[in-house]
């Protein structure tokens, strides 16, 4: 790759680290922001919904608007958007201001995954796109370790809302470093296909879908998408939570969870990212879920020791599905359209992280426990594995 190449996907990952240092920063102030908002943990689940409903929603939109329109216009715009959310929740004193404040983050992060891996897959080759792809989606890894570790000092040394506010200014700071690094490759910068150059024919955006609904890879992969994504907001909504609530760890020692989930998901990329380029993604992505289903269900023991190492567990997995996901869009489908297919799987992940953390909310007001969320969110794990299977099966 030229330097243009390694500047672009050094962007790339700065906003993946932006975008999921706020959708995962919710989990961590979420402890300190129950009693002061007076907040069950249903309620706590539907604020975090309201994010998911706003990604779902524009994500499709995002992945068309990044196939068609100048990425320097489309990611650093919604980039800023997801700033100025996230800044305004410190300002939240009420259910409907932070649901309302929360969904505009939603929106801007939207442009924080289905647009940046369109336009990594541009200037990256077939041989080496599991290997790129994994590299940058350790941004949203690395985050996790980041926001764990300064957000909680924040929050003793002044407050949940400063948390707030520090990460709103994060948000607009990538937004304008993507001003200056973000761009699309020309004709003759853009990594070859398999068979040649990027073709200069483009489908209609109408065609493209339709032809996408019909095929049953399509919807096997989406709906285990789904159940994947419900699987791993549960534990990054209620696990901080849990910890301090149930088990007496400290809040600072169960942030440190996250952390925990962090390193562990960055060991995940790089070991597990690289090995799908040789043993194949699919086959790969069922080892992953495998973990997700075994890390979920083990924390639920309410052991101290079993719940640092499960978290460990999931970690691993967790840290190398959204790059081996994306990667399908050009491996099984278009390059030309796959911030457009990856948008469209979004909804899928949208809908199973939207419900996620009601559905679990609930569950652990009705039964008094957050146990029974974790076991709920191992049985997604394992449903989305049987997706998979048939997949794989037809890719042999």
């Amino acid at each position: 790759m030229n330097k243009r190449a390694w500047v672009v996907l050094a962007a790339c990952f700065l906003t993946i680290f932006t975008a999921y240092a706020t959708r995962y920063g919710y989990g961590i102030l979420l402890p300190e922001m129950l009693y002061p908002l007076d907040m069950t943990k249903t309620e706590a689940g539907v604020i975090y919904a309201s994010f998911f409903i706003a990604y779902t929603v524009s994500s499709p939109v995002l992945g068309f608007l990044g196939d068609r329109y100048d990425a320097r216009l489309v990611i650093p715009s919604f980039i800023a958007l997801l700033g100025a959310g996230t800044f305004l929740m410190a300002y939240a004193s009420s259910l409907t201001q932070a649901s309302l404040f929360f969904a505009l983050a939603g929106i801007g992060a939207a442009a924080g995954w289905a647009p940046v891996m369109a336009v990594a897959q541009r200037w990256t080759s077939a041989k080496n796109r599991g290997r790129t792809l994994a590299f940058i989606d350790i941004g949203s890894s690395i985050s996790i370790i980041v926001v764990s570790t300064a957000v909680p000092a924040i929050v003793i040394t002044y407050s949940w809302r400063a948390g707030w506010i520090a990460l709103g200014i994060l948000g607009l700071a990538i937004a304008v470093i993507d001003v200056m690094m973000v761009s699309n490759p020309s004709a003759e910068e853009a990594a070859p296909r398999p068979n040649g150059p990027v073709s200069p024919t483009i489908e209609s955006f109408g065609g493209t879908y339709a032809r996408l609904l019909r095929d049953a890879k399509f919807w096997l992969i989406g709906i285990s998408y789904l159940l994947i994504g419900f699987a791993i907001i549960i534990p990054f909504t209620f696990l901080s939570t849990y910890a301090v609530q149930e088990l007496s760890f400290s809040y600072e020692g169960a942030t440190r969870l996250m952390t925990v989930i962090g390193i562990g998901a960055i060991f995940g990329k790089l070991i597990l990212g690289p090995l799908s380029d040789r043993m194949g993604r699919i086959k790969v992505l069922l080892i992953c879920a495998a973990l997700v289903a075994a890390g979920t269900i083990g924390m639920a023991s309410g052991q101290r020791v079993i719940l640092i190492i499960l978290t460990a567990v999931f970690s691993l997995g967790y840290g190398a599905l959204w790059a081996l996901y994306a990667a399908l869009a050009s491996d099984y489908f278009s390059r030309s359209y796959a911030g457009g297919i990856v948008g469209l799987w979004t909804v899928f992940l949208g809908i199973g992280s939207l419900i996620a953390p009601v559905i679990a909310g609930w569950v652990a007001d009705t039964a008094g426990t957050l146990a029974w969320s974790f076991v709920l969110a191992g049985a997604g794990a394992i449903v989305a594995f049987g997706l998979l299977v048939p997949v794989w099966q037809s890719r042999k």
